[in-house]
């Protein structure tokens, strides 16, 4: 079969096109003929030898999928060949057929294509993980996105507005800030031409931020917690500032709030049940057309 192949860290660049053996499914495990594959930022990460996870060559990047189960191994009882489904991989989902555990995976509601599943598991998965079971967000508390037009600081604008929150989008340029608009931003702020905490208690008003989503860090991350109202929650995504910051933590005993990591990959080892039932949700608003 054909698979992109990483047979060395480097840019995307490095990644080749090869024939491979096709994969076994071992006990616990489905081979899945992949569909469609969803790419984020974590992939440019393991491709570069920068991530927490470092796969053995040769390996695929493409954490998530969509398609259809070929094949199943000892134990798999919940699916079937023929059905279609989507779901988590960690890597190796750019290949034509990809073995994947089946506690990993969901079948796809009938009217969801494969396209648009292929984009739902990790990025939104993660915005759903962290606001409902990390932030336990309640409907009309504000809710402030930083990065809010990559992959999932707009899932979080759409995941944090499907539950009931108002939600302000902030991003570097006005053309980012339309966009998250467009997916259900109801204030913004550019960070660029406007000072973070100025404009986040100018729209928190005397309450507060209730909740910060925070995949940027850097400079941005401080000024975001100082927004926070009593009881507040900042959520830790990532990094894509490329600089981890240093917090004051008296802050967080003043406002008598929480920071709050979310780790994606511990949350699907720790909590599988929670996770499908979470993508399975997903998975029915995206059919539903409450998700883009």
């Amino acid at each position: 079969m054909k698979a992109i192949l990483c047979q060395r860290f480097g840019t995307p660049d490095h990644l080749v096109l090869a024939d491979i053996p096709d994969p076994l499914a071992g006990p616990g495990e489905v081979v899945a003929n992949v569909a469609a594959v969803g790419l984020n930022f974590f992939d440019t990460l393991i491709v570069a030898g920068k991530y927490q996870t470092k796969p053995p060559f040769p390996f695929s990047p493409g954490g998530e999928f969509a398609g259809v189960v070929e094949s199943i191994g000892a134990g798999v009882d919940a699916f079937k060949p023929g059905d279609r489904v989507m779901g988590y991989t960690n890597f190796n989902a750019a290949r034509e057929r990809t073995a994947v555990a089946a506690d990993n995976i969901v079948k796809l509601p009938a009217d969801l294509d494969f396209d648009r599943a292929a984009a739902l598991t990790i990025a939104y998965g993660t915005a759903y993980h962290a606001l409902k079971h990390r932030a336990l967000m309640r409907a009309g508390e504000t809710l402030a996105v930083l990065g809010a037009s990559g992959g999932v600081g707009l899932a979080a604008v759409e995941v944090g507005s499907q539950m009931g929150a108002r939600v302000i989008a902030c991003a570097s340029t006005d053309d980012k800030l339309a966009f998250a608009r467009a997916h259900g931003a109801y204030e913004l702020v550019n960070y660029e031409q406007e000072d973070l905490r100025a404009a986040l208690k100018r729209l928190g008003g005397e309450h507060g931020i209730d909740v910060v989503f925070d995949p940027v860090g850097g400079r941005y991350s401080e000024p975001a917690l100082r927004s926070l109202a009593w009881e507040g929650r900042h959520l830790v995504i990532g990094f894509a500032a490329g600089e981890i910051p240093k917090l004051p933590l008296n802050l967080v005993l003043l406002k008598g709030c929480a920071v709050l990591g979310v780790f994606w990959g511990a949350w699907v080892r720790h909590e599988t049940k929670q996770y499908k039932t979470a993508i399975e949700t997903l998975a029915r608003w995206c059919a539903e057309g409450k998700l883009s």
